[in-house]
C-alpha cells in the first residue's frame, strides 16, 4: 500500500486550488475596500472567542482534541496543553470518549498517535474510550473525518454533540468549520487564561486573517451561486 505524503507537503495543494485563490482574492478586495475594518471585526471575534471559551463543557460529552505538528515525533507546547486539558476533563468525568485528531507529518508517527502515547504516559483513566483519527491534514479534515466516525457509530440516531478542545487562538476557526459541517459543538480552551505575549498576539491576528479568508470566501460562493466552491466546506 503506498504511503501518504506528509501533512506539510500536502498543504501546498491549496495554493494550486482555484477556489482557494478566488476566496483569497475576494477577501483581499474586501479588506482594501473596507480600509481593514472587516478584518478588524474578525480580529475582535477571534479574540472574543479566545477569551470567553470555558475550561469544561456543561455536561459529559464526546471530546475532540485537535492535533498539531509534532517536534521530533513528540507533541509540542500547544499540543501538550490541549492534551492536558483533555486529560483534566477525563479525570473530572466530563467525558468518557476522547477522539484524537491528526495525521502524519514529516515523521512516521501521526499527531493522534503521539497524543495517545502522551496521554497514556500521564495516566489517562483506563475506562476512557480513546479513539484516533489519523487521516486528516488540516482542521477541516479533522472535523469532517470525526463527523464520519461519529455518524457511523450513531447509526440512524443523530450524532452526538461534541467538545472541541484546542488552543484559544484556534477555537474561532474550529467553531466556524463545525457549524458549517452541521455539528453541534462546544469550545473548550487548552490554556487556563488567554496569553498576551507577542507570539500569541501574532497567532490571533493570523487566525483572524485565515477566518476572514474562509468566511468571506463562503459568503462569496453563496452570493454568486457557486455550489462547487460552497460545497468545499460541507
Amino acid at each position: 500500500m503506498p504511503t501518504k505524503p506528509p501533512i506539510r507537503s500536502r498543504h501546498w495543494r491549496y495554493l494550486l486550488d482555484r477556489d482557494v485563490r478566488q476566496a483569497g482574492l475576494v477577501s483581499l478586495l474586501v479588506f482594501l475596500l473596507s480600509g481593514g475594518l472587516v478584518w478588524l471585526a474578525y480580529v475582535i471575534h477571534v479574540v472574543r472567542v479566545a477569551a470567553r471559551s470555558p475550561l469544561a463543557p456543561p455536561r459529559r460529552m464526546v471530546t475532540l482534541v485537535f492535533g498539531q505538528r509534532l517536534q521530533h515525533e513528540q507533541p509540542a507546547t500547544d499540543y501538550r496543553q490541549r492534551l492536558q486539558r483533555a486529560l483534566t476533563l477525563a479525570r473530572a468525568e466530563c467525558t468518557d470518549h476522547l477522539l484524537l485528531l491528526g495525521g502524519r507529518g514529516e515523521g512516521q508517527c501521526s499527531e493522534a498517535a503521539a497524543g495517545q502515547a502522551w496521554l497514556r504516559q500521564h495516566g489517562v483513566p483506563e475506562q476512557l474510550r480513546l479513539e484516533l483519527e489519523e487521516e486528516s491534514t488540516d482542521s477541516l479534515e479533522n472535523l469532517r473525518h470525526a463527523r464520519q466516525l461519529l455518524q457511523a457509530q450513531a447509526g440512524e440516531a443523530p450524532p452526538p454533540a461534541v467538545v472541541l478542545v484546542s488552543s484559544r487562538y484556534h477555537l474561532a476557526r474550529c467553531m466556524l468549520l463545525a457549524r458549517r459541517l452541521g455539528m453541534v459543538a462546544v469550545p473548550v480552551a487548552a490554556e487556563d487564561v488567554l496569553p498576551w505575549h507577542p507570539r500569541y498576539l501574532l497567532q490571533l491576528l493570523g487566525e483572524a486573517s485565515y477566518l476572514m479568508w474562509i468566511d468571506v470566501g463562503l459568503r462569496w460562493a453563496d452570493l454568486i451561486g457557486n455550489r462547487r466552491m460552497a460545497a468545499r466546506i460541507s
